[in-house]
């Protein structure tokens, strides 16, 4: 049995990219592995399939309370995965919904926690809510903001942009990483080394640098083109979009700008996202 190791950020901020590092470095894969395999090394906590094991009734007839009050077992559920760490994809804040916790610290053993400028983050989650821009600035400003029950996962609550940041980083701790994407994207041997290090594993350098080729933006970009990726939304063209940062001076609005600077900026100061002409 093992404690939970959770990877969680607000949408579009690096998780995925975050699971295909660990996953091709686990493997220690000479060649990029397979996208649709992120599930042998990293649970999804919403899958539905977890929580319908524990459900006694129709799925279509289960509510949030339901899903709500069995949360926690089902999260105890995952130690028995392994007899080391387990790996578990969240995008829930840290918090409770219904008077129940979203998160079981009781079975915690850690977490890496990353966070992406909301500027751009707003880009990329335009395409992955299937929002305009405006609407998906309302997402992320919005307490109410997650995603509704589906016959495949269960609700998620993501809170505010700056509520999810917040309440996963507020509280620095040993049994916490906390990584900028804009870090792992421009000095990714820094930022993935200290990942390997807070996993506690020591390794070749050769094979830390192998893991984060095979999983860069690039490479992913082309596998999702040639394999394809169960976890594309229905109606996106792709999951993964361009990755790259400051591209909110291409495409928003000055009312945007400053709307999304006016509803997190105090996280935004935190993690350097103030850009300094509109500081």
């Amino acid at each position: 049995m093992g404690g939970l190791i959770w990877l969680a950020s607000y949408p579009k901020s690096g998780n995925t990219w975050m699971r295909t590092f660990l996953h091709n470095f686990l493997m220690n894969a000479e060649k990029p592995v397979s996208l649709n395999e992120l599930t042998r090394f990293c649970i999804s906590e919403v899958t539905s399939t977890h929580y319908r094991r524990r459900i006694q009734k129709p799925w279509e007839k289960v509510t949030l309370q339901d899903v709500m009050k069995i949360r926690s077992a089902v999260q105890a559920d995952f130690t028995f995965a392994s007899p080391d760490s387990v790996f578990v994809k969240t995008h829930n804040y840290m918090g409770d919904w219904l008077g129940y916790p979203l998160v079981n610290l009781n079975v915690t053993a850690g977490a890496i926690y990353m966070v992406r400028n909301p500027l751009d983050v707003v880009l990329s989650a335009r395409d992955h809510f299937a929002r305009p821009i405006d609407e998906t600035i309302e997402i992320m400003g919005s307490s109410e903001g997650g995603v509704a029950k589906t016959d495949s996962h269960v609700p998620e609550r993501y809170n505010t942009w700056s509520e999810n940041v917040r309440s996963w980083t507020e509280h620095p701790s040993p049994q916490l990483l906390v990584l900028r994407y804009e870090d792992m994207l421009e000095k990714p041997t820094e930022a993935f080394g200290s990942v390997v290090r807070f996993l506690g594993l020591n390794t070749p350098p050769e094979r830390l640098e192998r893991a984060i080729a095979n999983s860069s933006f690039k490479t992913l970009k082309a596998l999702e083109k040639e394999e394809g990726f169960n976890e594309r939304p229905d109606h996106a063209e792709s999951f993964f979009r361009k990755g790259q940062v400051g591209q909110w001076r291409e495409e928003l609005t000055e009312k945007q700008i400053r709307r999304i600077i006016s509803d997190h900026r105090e996280q935004m100061e935190r993690f350097g996202y103030i850009p300094e002409d509109y500081a």
